[in-house]
């Protein structure tokens, strides 16, 4: 089973009068192949990134995500959906009534 994390950007919120961003809304989603999972955060942008915003690019804000969440919980969110992946693959739990 390959495991696909595909880190992403919904949207980014920023002040019009000097195009500064100041929130990223991200995205996770990771496949095996045959199920899916994902999650969905917001961070808040230190105002020393001083990109502007014409000329940001989804891999420049990714790494901002990522720097900013830190390579640790990085690491667990994809661990957490790896176990989602593997959770919906071979469910260890399951609800209804025997009839």
């Amino acid at each position: 089973m390959t495991l696909t994390n595909t880190w992403g950007i919904a949207a980014l919120d920023r002040n019009t009068a000097d195009g500064k961003v100041t929130t990223i809304h991200w995205t996770l989603s990771a496949t095996d192949g045959t199920n899916t999972t994902g999650s969905y955060g917001s961070i808040g942008v230190d105002g020393d990134l001083k990109v502007p915003y014409a000329d940001l690019t989804k891999d420049i804000v990714i790494g901002w995500v990522k720097a900013q969440l830190g390579g640790e919980k990085v690491a667990e969110m994809e661990k957490a959906a790896a176990a989602q992946l593997a959770e919906q693959a071979a469910p260890t739990h399951a609800t209804g009534v025997p009839w």
